[in-house]
């Protein structure tokens, strides 16, 4: 009787590892104001290309060069979601930064939040998916020239 009940044991255990893992993925917003006041993120931006999220009113656009999509994650082992979410943002708004840059573009206008190519858009805020040992922001925008007046 003791050799069936440990061989159950066993067996339950084996096919329990065998099941796939379920990783903590935490949808989160977090005001946008804020991610641009952390991490020094207003003067690593700079000034050069202007960034207008979701219905954000903007300048006239002269010229529609592209629309493109960032993904980036960071290590949230041992941060708060919201801290390593705002590096995440910070290293996504680098990137639309790079973009703009490689396209001339002076503006990324309708930025919306598009993780897993799922669109969510806001004027205030983003979304950012934490994990237990990742957080990611993935954003989407359209490059443009804008009235510089």
């Amino acid at each position: 009787m003791k050799k069936l009940i440990s061989m159950t044991a066993v067996l339950a255990l084996s096919a329990a590892a065998m099941l796939p893992a379920q990783a903590r993925d935490t949808k989160l917003t977090f005001p946008i104001a804020a991610a641009m006041a952390d991490n020094d993120a207003q003067n690593r931006l700079g000034d050069s290309v202007k960034f207008y999220f979701g219905d954000q009113p903007h300048p006239k656009v002269l010229e529609t060069l592209s629309t493109d999509k960032t993904s980036q994650k960071t290590n949230s082992f041992g941060k708060t979601p919201e801290r390593s979410c705002n590096w995440a943002f910070l290293s996504a708004m680098l990137q639309l930064q790079k973009r703009a840059n490689a396209l001339g573009a002076n503006a990324v206008i309708n930025i919306v939040s598009n993780y897993n190519n799922q669109p969510w858009s806001s004027a205030t805020e983003y979304e950012c998916h934490d994990g237990a040992i990742m957080s990611g922001v993935a954003l989407k925008g359209e490059f443009v020239r804008i009235d510089a007046k």
